[in-house]
């Protein structure tokens, strides 16, 4: 047994959708650096496109996306307008790439976007891109704007999975976190997109939030499996009012303490497994035929931006404010603020503000990370020889698992010639991160400086 698991779960690390995390990019990388790894994509890399929406009808307290409310339509039509010319700049790099495999939409509020902006924004990609056959083409929803007609444009343009956000469906949580949507808003939803033919659905739900309690978000469970999504996320809510303000208009006294929010970690995750749903990663939950499940029985999911994914794109190229892309040689991301966003793309400039170039050190832990974080286990030989390295360059890593193996969370084989097996246990899968973190050769500089800060490890 665990001799503390409060302060394991509490210790802050990264959600490691990627590996550096984004607080490590830099303006060394700029849009020239973007252009030359465009260049070099070749017909052998298929894509996964990112579209992000900066713009909701309101903020919920809440939210850590790189978001802002408009009541308005035109900053709406002035960004699609911009995103299209972005389509084409980037495009323009890319005359020798393979098939797009994946395309996200999220935000933001995506489907926001006036309906003709949607139905020529799509058509752009399809005249700029080759579509793969097998595309899925994915989209994050609001429910309380999901009504008869959005769902029937959504399915116009090749929409073929949606995720709606639910969070909870306690109305006292939902009081308390500013986003009120009854139950029967969520059910009308996803009746009118399965309607629609947009049948493949993915629940996002949240605990940690004020107000909750193991009652209330039994019940959310219970309501969310009535409707029988394919998909449900389980994220833990991050309070990181240093980073978004609008989050302090959450009540800290409602905050569930450490123990409780562990309880109510502990509490979703079971009822979910005993409703039949496969754990994927640590959070997210697939029924057995989902394409999910699916690829985690195969070896195949992979771990991006978005979270666990089947996408199985060489390239990930973002569009939009503050999007980020993942090439061969590293990452970039584009401008943060929509002025200097659009001023580049106006100026037939890449609109990049940051990135990083991947060294054979970034790529190694990376590989070793996306391992742990999806399957739980990674064998470090072979991982090592194919990156030119010797296991004993991860030594210090292998001593940071220690205390998680003392404490039953890791299982460690070593062998010969510094080569070992990491395997995280069934009690440690909700405390993967901290395996994760044990690889990250950043983290503990970031820490120190200050030039991080993250979320509780559970």
């Amino acid at each position: 047994m665990m001799k503390d698991p409060l302060s394991l779960a509490m210790r802050n690390v990264p959600r490691y959708t990627s590996y550096p995390t984004a607080p490590h990019f830099h303006d060394g990388v700029s849009a020239a650096t973007y252009a030359e790894w465009l260049d070099a994509v070749s017909p052998k890399d298929t894509l996964s496109l990112y579209l992000h929406v900066p713009f909701c009808r309101e903020m919920c307290h809440y939210c850590g996306c790189h978001t802002k409310a408009t009541r308005q339509d035109a900053p709406l039509r002035a960004y699609s307008a911009t995103l299209g010319k972005e389509i084409g700049l980037v495009a323009s790099h890319l005359t020798n790439a393979g098939p797009v495999r994946h395309i996200h939409w999220g935000g933001g509020t995506p489907s926001l976007l006036p309906r003709q902006d949607l139905i020529d924004l799509t058509g752009l990609l399809r005249v700029n891109f080759d579509l793969a056959p097998e595309l899925e083409h994915a989209i994050e929803l609001d429910p309380r704007l999901v009504g008869a007609e959005l769902a029937e444009t959504l399915a116009l343009i090749g929409i073929n999975r949606a995720s709606l956000g639910v969070q909870d469906f306690d109305p006292g949580v939902q009081e308390a976190i500013g986003r009120v949507q009854p139950y029967e808003t969520v059910r009308d939803a996803a009746l009118h997109l399965r309607a629609a033919g947009v049948a493949d659905l993915n629940f996002d739900l949240m605990y940690g939030l004020p107000a909750q309690t193991p009652a209330t978000i039994v019940d959310t469970v219970e309501k969310t499996l009535s409707l029988a999504p394919g998909r449900i996320a389980l994220f833990g809510y991050a309070h990181v009012p240093w980073m978004r303000k609008h989050q302090r208009l959450i009540d800290e006294a409602l905050l569930p303490p450490a123990a409780e929010r562990l309880r109510l970690a502990e509490l979703a995750r079971s009822e979910l497994l005993k409703a039949g749903y496969v754990a994927v990663g640590l959070d997210h939950f697939a029924r057995p035929d989902d394409s999910m499940a699916i690829a985690l029985r195969a070896g195949s999911l992979k771990r991006n931006f978005q979270g666990y994914t089947t996408d199985q794109g060489d390239q990930l190229i973002g569009f939009g404010v503050s999007s980020i892309g993942k090439l061969s040689s590293g990452y970039v991301q584009n401008q943060g603020d929509v002025g200097n966003w659009r001023r580049s793309v106006e100026a037939s400039r890449l609109p990049i503000a940051k990135g990083l170039a991947l060294s054979v050190d970034d790529r190694l832990r990376g590989r070793i990370i996306e391992e742990l974080m999806t399957s739980y286990a990674c064998d470090l030989a072979p991982v090592c020889r194919s990156h030119g390295v010797s296991p004993a360059h991860l030594r210090e890593s292998l001593e940071a698992l220690e205390e998680l193996q003392a404490e039953g969370l890791v299982r460690l084989e070593t062998g010969a010639n510094d080569n070992a097996r990491i395997e995280v246990t069934e009690a440690g899968r909700p405390f993967v991160r901290l395996a994760a973190a044990a690889f990250d050769a950043y983290l503990a500089d970031s820490q120190a400086s200050g030039k991080a800060r993250h979320s509780a490890a559970v």
